[in-house]
């Protein structure tokens, strides 16, 4: 019996040894792996440089390493590339910006057609794919109803007085909405009908993450085309400030950078935050200094194929670009006759240059957490950057990230601050059309031409000659055995 004893208690110890052993292997296997994902994750964080820093995951147990500690060879090497890059972007910039209005816009959708399939391709699931039929067709169709809307919607508004008077669009033009809403529900139906069992939790996150680039990627992207509209300067201006900020903050950061600023990019630093918002403020007065003086960049958009050398001009200006005195503080007066011997009381601004300061303050304090976002997004996939297309800066939704939201802020501040409503023949006759009868319609024109006519605007002599009323008559007795009203 003590030896059946002996053998079960030995037994049961070398089983707990067993179970411990196992669950000791586990719990390392699990720490193994976590580890290693921390190591992943960390890696990928070396994505966005672009403030000054750069994270490796075999240095220092992977903390961040800052360029200025950096190899010389490497971030010089880094910036030199980055350096080329960006010339040639600013290069093609404003050589589409010469090129004309039209050419303008065909580049923003071009871009925003290429960032959306860049969003939507980190997250796609190719085995899963292709047990779905139409996924990526869907996706496309979702991206081409959007864009009928929105910017089918920018026609009708800024070129009324073409559409309305086309016997082809004039239907289209006063239905949009309706048409743009069936087109939509169109594709939800088919979405529907295509849900697979088993698939139900993959398709609903496409589904849903395809709506959120069409959000941030496209929605924003119109209200740019909308700012080119509105005049390029507003197209321009916004662009440069954060292609200013980001290029100082990454200047600052590479030569100044110490401490790290946001969790989600370690490589950003708060001197490259600070330097970069300084330049800006500084550089975004001068040049609206500049920007201003060119009739082709303020003036709205009236022929969309005029080009820089069209001779564009408008009469009048929005005030904003009109230069006011503004009377100077005592103290400013004092420090002024004290540091230039200038007896200086006023100076001369226009109230846009006031206006790119405020721009200036958003595209250096908030646009970035439009990269910041970028970079949460890049770190729940598990990528580096969005694509390979521009060398040193990633694909283009990793340089267009701030200017979606910086351009929708435009927008914004634009139509709140700076804009001036009055009324347009493009409004009258979308008024004219969509809420006057035919009866009304021909009685408005006879008043109109009457008018004129008691105006000396147009001669009446020879509108008493003209066919003009024998039309205007033969229009009345049609409408008579007509019920067309």
């Amino acid at each position: 019996m003590g030896s059946k004893r002996k053998s079960a208690s030995k037994r049961r110890n070398n089983n707990n040894s067993q179970e411990e052993f196992i669950s000791s292997s586990s719990s390392s296997s699990i720490l193994t792996k976590r580890e290693q994902q921390q190591q992943q994750l960390t890696g990928n964080e070396s994505a966005d440089d672009q403030q000054g820093t750069h994270t490796s995951s075999t240095i220092n147990n992977n903390a961040p390493v800052l360029l200025a500690a950096e190899k010389s060879g490497k971030k010089w090497k880094n910036m030199a590339t980055r350096t080329f890059t960006t010339l040639l972007m600013i290069g093609a910039f404003i050589f589409v910006l010469a090129s004309g209005y039209i050419w303008s816009i065909v580049a923003v959708m071009a871009i925003t057609t290429a960032v959306y399939r860049e969003v939507i391709q980190i997250a796609h699931v190719p085995a899963k794919e292709k047990s779905v039929r139409w996924f990526k067709t869907m996706s496309w169709y979702f991206l081409i109803t959007t864009e009928y809307f929105l910017y089918g919607e920018s026609i009708i508004y800024y070129f009324t007085e073409i559409v309305m008077v086309d016997k082809f669009l004039l239907p289209f033009a006063t239905h949009h909405r309706f048409i743009s809403f069936m087109l939509y529900v169109l594709g939800f139906v088919f979405f529907v009908a295509n849900l697979k069992k088993g698939q139900y939790r993959f398709q609903m996150a496409q589904f849903c993450y395809t709506h959120m680039a069409l959000l941030l990627i496209v929605v924003q992207s119109h209200f740019i085309v909308e700012n080119i509209l509105e005049g390029l300067i507003w197209f321009v201006m916004p662009a440069l400030l954060v292609i200013c900020n980001d290029t100082f903050a990454y200047i600052c950061g590479f030569f100044w950078g110490r401490t790290p600023l946001i969790q989600l990019s370690p490589k950003k630093t708060v001197e490259g935050f600070v330097g970069g918002f300084i330049w800006t403020l500084l550089l975004g007065f001068g040049v609206t200094t500049i920007l201003m003086r060119f009739d082709y960049l303020v003036c709205p958009v009236q022929d969309l194929g005029a080009s820089a050398w069209s001779h564009v001009s408008c009469d009048p200006k929005n005030p904003v670009f009109t230069a006011v005195p503004w009377t100077l503080p005592t103290y400013a007066v004092n420090i002024i006759k004290y540091l230039f011997r200038k007896d200086i009381t006023e100076v001369w601004i226009a109230p846009v240059q006031l206006h790119a300061i405020a721009m200036a303050c958003f595209a250096s304090l908030l646009a970035p957490f439009g990269g910041f976002f970028a970079s949460a997004v890049k770190r729940a996939f598990k990528i580096k950057d969005f694509g390979h297309s521009i060398p040193g800066h990633g694909g283009l939704t990793d340089r267009m990230d701030c200017q979606f939201l910086m351009g929708f802020f435009a927008h914004m501040y634009h139509q709140s601050f700076i804009k001036t409503y009055s009324v347009s023949v493009g409004s009258i006759l979308a008024l004219t059309i969509n809420n006057l009868t035919a009866r009304e319609q021909i009685e408005l024109l006879e008043r109109l031409q009457m008018y004129l006519s008691n105006q000396d605007i147009i001669n009446s002599e020879l509108l008493a000659s003209s066919s003009m009323n024998n039309i205007i008559q033969d229009a009345r007795e049609k409408l008579i055995t007509s019920s067309y009203y």
